[in-house]
């Protein structure tokens, strides 16, 4: 069993069950813009995602297993099935495709069949990464306006809600998600450990008045649909070669 730093073997098991596949850090962490519980504007839990392949019953007979979604100390964990992550992975959620990019050192466990995907990736690359991003865009910029402050917030959360009189956290995912599609778009990459963090923590930490972050957002909408005007990448996924793996996968798993 791989290791997490401050979890036991024990605890590693439970978040990440039966056959692990693929493991690493997600969020602030893998973003560059983790900021640890000292700092007092730091509202950051741990983010790892784990992609497993279930009980072999799960693809030889009716048993289902699709997701286990944990939350343990500062760790916030979640695990997929691997049919789940890669059926993701086609309708290119944010969250997910960024598992396929990201900087060496936030891979915690990566096996042959989790390589496979990496490798693979270009797969996955489309146009639809324009209706993912700005759609998930959108809704932190309505989040960040809303001033609603949910039960998913904890009280320090809150209180910095209070202070700037917008959720901040949502304001940096909203410009990060607009400049990571459009760079996807022009490039066919996403650049996950982030060239701009330093910039995104300003916003995170609310040294950017609303009206300055809702100006960079409509600049950052207004640059996304010009690079989908002139995208030349595939209007959609490669569904048959990705299927091709994901039989072979399966097939040398439960044979």
């Amino acid at each position: 069993m791989f290791k997490v730093k401050g979890l036991s073997e024990e605890k590693v098991a439970e978040l990440f069950p039966h056959t692990p596949v693929l493991v690493g850090y997600r969020g602030s962490i893998a973003h560059g813009m983790y900021l640890p519980n000292s700092d007092p504007n730091s509202i950051d839990d741990k983010d790892l995602m784990g992609v497993s392949l279930g009980p072999a019953d799960i693809y030889i007979g009716l048993r289902t297993w699709e997701q286990k979604e944990t939350m343990f100390e500062e760790y916030d964990v979640v695990c997929y099935e691997f049919r789940k992550f890669v059926q993701l992975l086609i309708k290119s959620n944010p969250n997910v495709l960024s598992m396929l990019w990201m900087a060496p050192e936030h891979y915690i466990y990566v096996s042959e069949a989790g390589q496979k995907l990496i490798d693979n990736r270009h797969l996955f690359v489309s146009k639809q990464i324009y209706n993912a991003y700005t759609g998930y865009a959108y809704s932190q910029l309505k989040k960040m306006e809303a001033y609603n402050k949910k039960g998913y917030m904890g009280e320090k959360r809150k209180r910095l809600v209070d202070k700037f009189g917008y959720d901040c956290k949502n304001a940096a995912h909203l410009i990060r998600l607009l400049r990571m599609g459009t760079e996807f778009l022009n490039t066919g990459e996403l650049e996950v450990l982030r060239h701009d963090a330093p910039q995104l923590m300003e916003i995170k930490t609310g040294q950017w008045s609303l009206e300055k972050v809702k100006e960079e957002a409509q600049y950052e909408f207004k640059r996304a649909d010009e690079a989908f005007d002139r995208c030349t990448l595939p209007n959609k996924p490669s569904v048959e070669a990705i299927n091709g793996i994901v039989k072979e996968v399966i097939r040398n798993y439960v044979t």
